[in-house]
């Protein structure tokens, strides 16, 4: 089937061009595969010959000739930014390299052999005598995205459970009295744990629980305002990256909702509209920032439309209005 005929046969529904869904088909292998999933219904055998070509060609694939014989990326666990090894596999886990890839399976080896700490998290610095709360979500997302088997991913997050503030999100700075949580580790953890569900968790009732009162946290806040003044938090989280890194912003966590399947709320009415907005004329969405740092290479430009955004954003949109 062409992209042509894809695309006008689900034009009713998603309301958009079929000239958008073709673009976006024209991406990279990690693009179309979730575009064949996630807007145009496809056949799960169309899914999975797509995905499998993401360690096959174009980004997975130069991300996966980087890695060096031990495992790992740039030699590093956490640091240098963005070619470490975290990093690399955070984004590996976003462009869906699937889950029984060795090359992926070496690497969660070793983030659990270098990085895990006594007190049941990961902890990537020296320095440091407790674990990273945000680090740690971020770990459990790729550890249970690739079906990771070892008993010290569920106790990442049982780590990640007993880590949860009073106002139901994280906090990576708690050791140091923080008592306000924050949206960066927030969304992290939040992640984490939904990844985690999927992995037949031993806590599943727990694990619901804490993702339930972590969305009641960002919803207190519209995903982005003060939940006392109501007034933005901090401009640079209205601006919309991929990849995102450690960084929240409001469509990172608006995929989170739609990929959790949470119910629509009146709360996120706010952050819709700001997606609506952004929508250029042309049906697309454009690459906002990026966040400064090395990394292996770009996949887009800063001010130029973006197929992660635009695949992202319509994902939302298909959600929201329940289609």
């Amino acid at each position: 089937m062409t992209n042509e005929s894809l695309a006008s046969g689900h034009l009713a529904t998603l309301e958009i061009a079929p000239e958008i869904l073709d673009w976006l088909l024209d991406g990279d292998p990690a693009v179309r595969w979730q575009v064949h999933q996630d807007l145009l219904r496809s056949s799960p055998e169309t899914v999975r010959a797509e995905r499998a070509r993401v360690a096959k060609e174009g980004w997975g694939a130069a991300l996966l000739t980087e890695q060096d014989p031990e495992g790992t990326w740039a030699g590093k666990l956490y640091s240098p930014k963005w070619i470490s090894t975290t990093y690399t596999m955070l984004l590996l886990w976003r462009l869906g390299l699937p889950a029984d890839h060795a090359q992926a399976h070496r690497a969660c080896r070793m983030l659990l052999e270098l990085g895990f700490n006594h007190d049941g998290g990961i902890n990537v610095h020296a320095t440091y005598n407790h674990s990273e709360t945000c680090v740690t979500g971020m770990v459990l997302s790729i550890l249970s995205h690739f079906r990771y088997a070892d008993e010290r991913v569920d106790e990442l997050a049982r780590h990640l459970l007993g880590q949860q503030m009073p106002d139901g999100g994280w906090n990576c700075q708690s050791y140091q009295g923080d008592t306000h949580s924050s949206f960066h580790t927030t969304i992290s953890v939040l992640e984490g744990l939904w990844e985690y569900e999927q992995h037949q968790p031993e806590n599943l009732l727990e694990i619901q629980e804490a993702q339930r009162l972590g969305r009641a946290f960002l919803l207190a806040h519209q995903l982005y305002r003060s939940d006392r003044t109501g007034q933005v938090v901090h401009p640079p989280m209205t601006r919309f990256s991929f990849p995102p890194r450690w960084r929240y912003d409001v469509l990172r966590a608006l995929d989170y909702f739609q990929r959790s399947g949470a119910g629509r709320d009146e709360r996120l009415e706010d952050p819709i509209d700001l997606l609506n907005r952004k929508r250029k004329k042309d049906g697309r969405w454009v690459l906002q920032n990026r966040h400064p740092g090395r990394t292996y290479f770009e996949m887009e430009r800063v001010g130029q439309p973006s197929r992660w955004n635009t695949l992202r954003a319509l994902r939302v949109l298909k959600w929201w209005h329940k289609e």
